[in-house]
């Protein structure tokens, strides 16, 4: 048993934490009682037969607010409604009559046909809003539940689907933009997320975890996906015998206790990747945390137990084989993650990486995106885990004219420092979480910081977020900015930001060093990190990054 592995490791076993593996079948709370009650998959059908026909009001509030996740739907935040009233209120009170739609995008690969899709369900449903998203997906808003069926249909005759694109599920499965056509890519990971995804997502094997799952499959030398931080990773490597498979990785994640993902020291071969990535999930389904939310992820898994135990039990309980041992991935350092700028591919071709801001973009101008691939020879269009585009299979000849053509949408393929590295949550516009605006904020701070730095050397990253969740990612930032309320110079209560600076991953990954009192309010915002740029170049040694200088500089030259 587990306990007995971990023991071996040193970790106390925990027992009365709700796992199913050790007889704790009944609800220890309200989520998980609304899963036992119902699978989440099975409101597909109550949207489709009666709350489409009947109307918002007509909605079971366990689907409102619980089972709509298992379809990709979200409640999104009534208007009006200020960041100091978002842990007050009751979920009804926060919740408009509209919801946010998360479109699932695995590996991150778009047709012209379903760019195009998603664009006319913007314009037609969504009063023209889109965001792509860190994790490959594009969200729309302001969907009326009367209009979901359409939606789906539309989606469905394209080829894609809302299926567990949020909930206690196996959500997207992160893959490289490039894969496939990369030079100097490890392992085509298309087919292992393919399979994958066809024999586990919407399977009712997994449509009951302790909390949601975050998958990232990909063989790319520049190790795009983040493998450090989500659920479970399998990164491109050289096997023991020369051939190329994957290093395994499990229980990443940030949120409120960041943990970096750790290593279990196997190597997997590509047509064991499926089999291999069923037991993790099937080790979390049955040996997860659900007494407590809050630690209801794999990391705290992983972090009790310790990767041996893990790995024992997934070989012996699971797997019924022992997985090889295997290498870690090969990272250099500097390595840029996000695929922008014009690249050759490895047939000749090339392809095109572009930045919207900040994830920004909408119906039109993915239908606009649409057209201007299909207008230059490709019909292959791919999103990022940086809210980044890529458009594959230029040739040499049209790559002036597909640049020029995404320029003019403001799409730029060759952007600024900030314009390339500053992301934002969708924030209080939207998100019922939030507490401070996001979008807009990050939009006019890449403008300022621009103008003001226009010559800025260096790939510093900027993250805004709208809340402490980091769904962009603040702890493994630069300058990681969680938003706040804060104390203004008159002493009034107004939107800010937590400041952490200095974190990353790759070859030294670290969590954002906080510096006590470091915040700053919205309006500032731009001064503050001009200001802290301007320290950092006057204090760097040769070639120091700033992650380097923020975790050696005084506190008073990080305010």
């Amino acid at each position: 048993m587990p306990p007995t592995s971990a023991s071996k490791t040193g970790a106390r076993p925990r027992r009365g934490e709700g796992q199913w593996a050790l007889g704790y079948r009944e609800p220890l709370n309200k989520n998980e009682e609304n899963k036992k009650n119902d699978d989440g998959l099975n409101v597909q059908q109550r949207i489709i037969d009666i709350y489409s026909k009947a109307g918002f009001d007509s909605i079971d509030p366990a689907d409102l607010r619980g089972r709509f996740r298992w379809l990709g739907l979200y409640t999104q935040r009534a208007p009006g409604i200020d960041g100091g009233k978002t842990a007050v209120l009751e979920p009804e009170e926060l919740d408009d009559r509209y919801f946010m739609l998360r479109v699932r995008i695995d590996g991150g690969q778009l047709s012209v046909a379903q760019l195009r899709a998603i664009g006319e369900i913007s314009t037609t449903y969504a009063r023209d809003t889109a965001d792509v998203t860190d994790r490959q997906n594009v969200q729309l808003h302001w969907i009326r539940v009367e209009d979901v069926p359409a939606i789906w249909e539309k989606l469905e005759s394209v080829g894609l689907s809302t299926m567990e694109a949020c909930g206690d599920t196996p959500r997207v499965i992160l893959g490289c933009p490039l894969a496939g056509i990369d030079a100097d890519e490890i392992v085509d990971a298309t087919p292992q997320i393919q399979q994958v995804n066809e024999e586990y997502i919407g399977s009712r094997l997994f449509s009951n975890l302790p909390r949601k799952f975050k998958s990232s499959i990909s063989g790319c030398s520049a190790f795009c996906t983040n493998h450090e931080i989500n659920d479970v990773s399998f990164a491109g490597v050289i096997g023991p015998d020369g051939t190329p498979g994957y290093d395994l990785l499990v229980g990443g994640g940030l949120s409120t206790n960041p943990m970096f993902a750790q290593r279990l020291g196997a190597f997997v071969r590509p047509e064991q990747v499926s089999e291999v990535w069923a037991g993790v999930t099937s080790v979390f389904r049955d040996y997860g945390y659900r007494r407590l939310r809050h630690r209801a992820r794999i990391k705290f898994l992983i972090k009790d137990w310790g990767p041996e135990a893990f790995r024992e039990v997934l070989e012996k309980e699971y797997l019924g084989y022992a997985l090889p041992d295997g290498p870690e991935v090969d990272m250099r350092e500097g390595q840029q993650r996000d695929h922008i700028g014009v690249h050759p591919q490895r047939d000749g071709r090339n392809y095109v990486g572009f930045a919207p801001r900040v994830g920004r973009v909408s119906g039109t101008r993915l239908s606009r995106i649409a057209d201007i691939a299909e207008e230059h020879g490709s019909d292959r269009i791919r999103t990022t885990a940086d809210q980044k585009l890529v458009v594959l299979d230029i040739e040499d000849d049209r790559v002036g004219s597909i640049t020029a053509a995404l320029e003019a949408e403001d799409l730029q393929v060759r952007p600024s420092v900030f314009r390339r590295q500053t992301m934002a949550c969708t924030g209080i516009e939207f998100c019922k979480l939030a507490i401070v605006e996001t979008k807009d904020r990050g939009s006019e701070l890449i403008d300022e910081l621009e103008r003001r730095l226009p010559d800025f050397p260096e790939p510093v990253t900027i993250n805004l977020n709208g809340c402490p969740n980091s769904c962009a990612r603040i702890q493994v930032a630069d300058i990681g900015l969680k938003g706040q309320l804060v104390t203004d110079a008159n002493g009034e209560q107004v939107e800010g930001f937590q400041v952490h600076l200095g974190g990353g991953m790759g070859l030294t990954p670290s969590f954002g060093r906080k510096v006590r009192g470091l915040k700053t309010t919205s309006a500032d915002l731009p001064d503050y990190i001009e200001r802290v740029l301007r320290r950092f170049l006057d204090q760097r040694e040769q070639d120091e990054s700033f992650a380097s200088w923020a975790a050696r500089a005084e506190d008073g030259d990080l305010k």
